[in-house]
C-alpha cells in the first residue's frame, strides 16, 4: 500500500511581496474614487452638461467593461512570459491608464453636449486601460497562496494601501480641482502620476510572488459566463457585491452635492472623505480578527449593517449639522472598510474552492466577470443619481454662472446619496445570509482532493 501524500505546506507570502502587491491598490482605490466622486459634478457644475447626460457619460463606458474585462481575464490566463501570466498586463495598464485619465479631465474649451462627448471618448479609453491592470491584479492573491486566512492577511496589506489611495483621492483631489476647469486639469495630471507610480510599484513589487498553481482558461467569453453561472457561491457573492457597489457608487457620486447643498459647504467634501478613509486605515486588523472569530460571512453582515445605519443617519444631517454628518460618515467608513477587505478575500476563497471542486484554475474567469460587474454597477449608482437630479429639475451650470437649485433637486441629491444606498445595503445583507462558503467547507474540499489523490496513487 502506498501511503497518502502529505498535505502541502502553506505557502507564506513574504512581507516584501505583500507590500509590493498592496501598493498597487493605490491605483485601484484612486481610480475608483476620483471619477466616482468628481466626474459627475465636474460635468454638471464645471462643463455645464445636463445632469441626465452626465449620468449617461459616467455609465456608458463602463458597459464596455462587460466585454473587455472578461476578455482580459481570458487573455491573462493564457499569457506565458518571463514576467509570468499577470504582470505583463500590469505593465500595459501602467503605460496607458495615466495618459487617458489625465486627458479625461483636461478641461477642453467646451461646454454642454460637445464637452460630454469629449469626456465620454477619453473615459471610454480610460476604462479600457484600467481593465488591462485591474483584472489580472485581482486574480493574483488566489494564485499566491492556498491558505484561507493567509489570503485575509495578504489582503490586509492591500486594504492599508486602499485607505491611503482613498485619502489621497478623496481628500486631496477635490482640493486641487477646486471649482475651475484649470484646477481639474491640474488634478488629472497629478492623479495620473500617482496611478503610474502605483502600477509600476506593483509590477516590480510582485516580481518574486509565489505561484501555487497556474490558472486555466475557458475557450470563449460565453464559456466564461457559463462557468460563472455554474458556481452558485460565486453568483451569490457577485450579487451581494453588486448591491454594495451600487450603494457606494451612489453615495460617492452624491458626496459633492451633499456637501454643497445639504451642509452648505463645498469644502466639506474633503473632511467627509477624511472621516471615510480614517476607518480604512485603522480598522483593518480588527476586521481580520472579526473574520476569524465569526467567519467572513458574519463579519460581512456586521460591516453591511454599520454602513446601512450610517447612511440612514446621513439623511437627517440637514437640521443636525456638520458634526453629526461627519459622525455618520465615519460610521459608514467603518462598515466600508470591512466590505472592502471581505469582498476580495471571499472572492479569493471562491476561486480556491472552485479549483478544489472542479480541478480547474479559473482565477481570470472569475475576476474578469467580477471586475466587469463591479465597475458597471458602481457607475450605475452615479447614473441613477444623475437621472434623479435631472428628473427633479437640477440646473446645470459653470463656475461663471452659478444658479440656485430647486428644493426638489437638493432633496433628491440628499436622499439619492443616503437612503438609496441604505436600501441597497439592506439587500446585500439578505444576499450575504445566503453565502455559505466557510473555512470548514474549504478544508473539507481540500481533504477530499487529497483523499482522491491518495486513491489514485494506491490504484
Amino acid at each position: 500500500m502506498v501511503s497518502p501524500a502529505p498535505s502541502p505546506a502553506v505557502v507564506t507570502v513574504s512581507r516584501g511581496v505583500r507590500v509590493g502587491y498592496g501598493v498597487g491598490s493605490i491605483c485601484t482605490a484612486t481610480f475608483s474614487t476620483v471619477p466616482g466622486l468628481l466626474l459627475l459634478f465636474y460635468m454638471t457644475n464645471v462643463l455645464a452638461v445636463p445632469a441626465w447626460i452626465a449620468g449617461i457619460v459616467v455609465f456608458l463606458p463602463k458597459l464596455w467593461d462587460m466585454f473587455i474585462n472578461p476578455w482580459v481575464g481570458q487573455r491573462s490566463d493564457r499569457t506565458v512570459s518571463r514576467f509570468g501570466a499577470r504582470r505583463p498586463w500590469l505593465l500595459l495598464g501602467a503605460v496607458t491608464l495615466p495618459v487617458t485619465f489625465a486627458l479625461t479631465f483636461a478641461g477642453p474649451p467646451l461646454t454642454g453636449l460637445p464637452a460630454a462627448l469629449y469626456v465620454a471618448f477619453f473615459y471610454f479609453l480610460t476604462a479600457t486601460a484600467y481593465a488591462f491592470y485591474e483584472v489580472p491584479y485581482k486574480a493574483m492573491p488566489a494564485e499566491m497562496t492556498d491558505d484561507y486566512h493567509e489570503r485575509s492577511s495578504l489582503l490586509q496589506w492591500k486594504m492599508v494601501f486602499v485607505g491611503l489611495g482613498i485619502l489621497l483621492s478623496g481628500a486631496v483631489a477635490p482640493v486641487i480641482a477646486g471649482t475651475e476647469a484649470s484646477g481639474y486639469r491640474t488634478m488629472g495630471l497629478v492623479i495620473g502620476a500617482v496611478l503610474l507610480l502605483s502600477m509600476l510599484g506593483s509590477f516590480f513589487g510582485t516580481a518574486r510572488a509565489p505561484m501555487v498553481a497556474r490558472a486555466e482558461t475557458e475557450p470563449s467569453i460565453a464559456a466564461q459566463f457559463a462557468a460563472a453561472r455554474s458556481n452558485t457561491t460565486f453568483m451569490v457573492l457577485l450579487g451581494l457585491s453588486c448591491a454594495q457597489m451600487f450603494a457606494a457608487g451612489a453615495m460617492l457620486a452624491g458626496a459633492p452635492y451633499f456637501a454643497t447643498y445639504t451642509l452648505g459647504d463645498p469644502a466639506a467634501t474633503t473632511t467627509l472623505f477624511l472621516c471615510l478613509v480614517g476607518p480604512l486605515l485603522i480598522t483593518m486588523p480588527l476586521w481580520v480578527r472579526l473574520s476569524k472569530r465569526y467567519d467572513k460571512r458574519g463579519a460581512m453582515l456586521l460591516a453591511s449593517a454599520l454602513f446601512m445605519v450610517g447612511a440612514v443617519g446621513m439623511a437627517f444631517a440637514g437640521p443636525l449639522g456638520w458634526a453629526y454628518a461627519h459622525a455618520c460618515v465615519f460610521l459608514v467608513g467603518v462598515g466600508y472598510a470591512g466590505l472592502q477587505l471581505l469582498q476580495f478575500s471571499m472572492l479569493s476563497d471562491v476561486i480556491v474552492h472552485d479549483a478544489l471542486v472542479t480541478g480547474k484554475r479559473r482565477a481570470g474567469v472569475f475576476t474578469g466577470l467580477w471586475t466587469a460587474a463591479e465597475t458597471v454597477v458602481f457607475a450605475f449608482g452615479a447614473l441613477v443619481l444623475g437621472w434623479l437630479l435631472g428628473a427633479t429639475g437640477f440646473v446645470e451650470s459653470d463656475p461663471s454662472t452659478p444658479v440656485a437649485q430647486p428644493e426638489s433637486a437638493t432633496t433628491a441629491a440628499l436622499y439619492g446619496s443616503t437612503l438609496l444606498p441604505a436600501i441597497l445595503m439592506g439587500l446585500s445583507i439578505l444576499l450575504t445570509m445566503r453565502y455559505t462558503l466557510t473555512a470548514a467547507k474549504i478544508k473539507e474540499a481540500q481533504e477530499a482532493q487529497e483523499a482522491g489523490a491518495a486513491g489514485v496513487q494506491e490504484g
